[in-house]
């Protein structure tokens, strides 16, 4: 019986790569909670709040990019010419 239901897929495909949905999320969550975060320490003249978000959204980068990692399988295969 347990066979018979399906499984919910974790993963979807976005611009024809393959991501999971918990990953996804969890990139998003970050991403967003270092740029807003940076943008809202920032001090309150004209450009200021512009490039803490900005490195903010670097400093989120660098994060997800250190605790996610990628899921790509390569294959090679030979080429007729």
């Amino acid at each position: 019986m347990a066979a018979d239901k399906k499984k919910k897929p974790d993963t979807i495909e976005i611009w024809d790569d393959i991501v999971r949905i918990k990953d996804l999320v969890l990139a998003i969550g970050v991403n967003s909670f270092t740029t807003l975060g940076g943008y809202f320490i920032a001090p309150n003249h004209a450009p200021m709040p512009l490039l803490f978000g900005l490195i903010g959204a670097v400093v989120g980068f660098i994060i997800c990019s250190l605790f996610i990692k990628p899921k790509r399988i390569f294959e090679e295969t030979e080429s007729g010419n």
